[in-house]
């Protein structure tokens, strides 16, 4: 637990108070496996583990892609839908994975020191998480408020990193097997962006240094490395379903009724109404709907998933843990799944389901440290249970990873109080505080 709350805490602390406006992590299981599964050659062709290196989606209308460690790629919701096939998507992740691969982050911690002192930077990493709200919107986030001069600081890359991650992710795409004029068509997206004014380019321009030479340069690679690869019929699938299950949650409902038949797959269609249904407190239509999706693509613990979330955010706690019980047992490793069940324990209430509940979000957190939903349900379950101790250590471990210190401080105290020395909880109380010590 030590190192990436550490991690979080620093960092939050290293780009100074929140100012501006934030971003918010979107967390959903069946949108980051799609991305697993486009990403998944990429990072091998890197020479990065698929299993290490995440691929997130942040929730801002900008083009905007980065990274700030070598466990993630941070995409955002913009850049996403604006896109039109999936290679276009996988260019971007091979340029964000040349970065790790390359290096290239190594001055972007040094500079975390120089945008601090040119201005607060916003609050950068809050470590959040959860499932999509009816409302479209994260239950947690990664709050990257973002002070202009002191992002470009921060995120910014040379003119010789972009052109080295240029050629090292139109290098990884050949090696998958993955047409390179995705590569292409995504700089042409952006290459009117310099002729702009600075306040009306996408935040992708001003961080990723774009020119007419850059262009050339993906051009002429994407010629060098002969005939494109070859249609990926998987790819399309599901670049075709994340980007429709996003717009449905974060566009108006009606956009959507207007726009889901246009998808060819059968069931991203039903998905992508059920999701409008339910926006709309139609839940009856809502389950009709997840009803012809499950149909259309039977066993597929994504839906049993987001059946599950439908009926436990319209509370309908019992038939929520069965839908999410059914997508455990198909998945029963995915992070997002375990806390989505752990959650509708946590509703159902009782000492027995509260215990059940405990043990599948510490399983959840244990490995997915942003989720920061998991831990608020995790402290409640303990604190339904009577374990005050524990509930203190989670929301403890929850406020540092906010950056609110302070509160950690107190409430790992308490914890570290509470809980008997030695324990593994103790252990952890003490994580907290010197990961409040070394952010300070």
């Amino acid at each position: 637990m030590f190192r990436p709350l550490l991690m979080a805490v620093v960092l939050v602390l290293a780009l100074g108070p929140r100012t501006v406006a934030a971003a918010t992590l979107v967390r959903d299981a069946d949108i980051e496996h799609g991305l697993t599964q486009l990403a998944a050659p990429i990072l091998r062709a890197a020479g990065l583990s698929p299993s290490t290196v995440g691929i997130y989606v942040v929730k801002d209308s900008q083009m905007n892609a980065f990274v700030l460690d070598r466990t993630a790629i941070y995409i955002h919701s913009g850049m996403i839908l604006r896109l039109t096939k999936a290679s276009e998507l996988q260019a971007v992740i091979a340029h964000e994975a040349a970065h790790i691969a390359n290096g290239h982050l190594t001055r972007r911690y040094a500079n975390m020191q120089a945008a601090r002192n040119v201005m607060a930077l916003g609050a950068a990493l809050s470590v959040a998480a959860g499932a999509l709200t009816n409302q479209g919107e994260a239950a947690g986030g990664v709050a990257l408020g973002v002070a202009s001069s002191a992002q470009r600081v921060f995120f910014g890359h040379t003119r010789a990193e972009e052109s080295a991650a240029d050629q090292s992710g139109m290098r990884y795409l050949a090696a998958a097997g993955i047409e390179t004029s995705g590569a292409v068509s995504l700089m042409e997206l952006f290459a009117g962006q310099e002729a702009l004014p600075v306040r009306r380019q996408d935040i992708y321009a001003r961080s990723h240094p774009l020119s007419r030479d850059r262009l050339r340069q993906v051009k002429a690679l994407a010629v060098s490395y002969g005939k494109p690869g070859k249609p990926d019929p998987v790819a399309d699938y599901w670049f075709d379903r994340l980007k429709g299950k996003l717009s449905a949650f974060v566009r108006n409902p009606k956009w959507t009724f207007q726009r889901y038949k246009e998808s060819p797959y059968p069931d991203v269609r039903a998905m992508r109404e059920a999701v409008a249904w339910h926006r709309q407190n139609r839940t009856g239509r809502a389950l009709a709907a997840m009803d012809r999706a499950r149909a259309a693509r039977p066993g597929d613990p994504y839906y049993d998933e987001l059946r599950g979330q439908i009926l436990l955010e319209s509370r309908n706690w019992a038939a929520a843990a069965n839908a999410y019980g059914a997508a455990l047992k198909r998945a029963p490793r995915n992070t997002l799944i375990l806390a989505g069940y752990g959650r509708s324990l946590v509703a159902l209430g009782g000492t027995q389901r509260l215990k059940q509940a405990v043990g599948y979000l510490e399983r959840s957190t244990a490995r997915d440290w942003r989720n920061n939903l998991a831990l608020r349900d995790l402290g409640s379950a303990y604190a339904k249970l009577g374990n005050t101790g524990m509930a203190a250590l989670v929301t403890a471990e929850r406020h540092a990873m906010h950056g609110r210190t302070r509160e950690a401080e107190i409430l790992a105290k308490r914890a570290a109080d509470l809980l008997p020395r030695g324990s593994a909880g103790w252990r952890r109380a003490q994580d907290v505080l010197n990961a409040v010590e070394h952010a300070e």
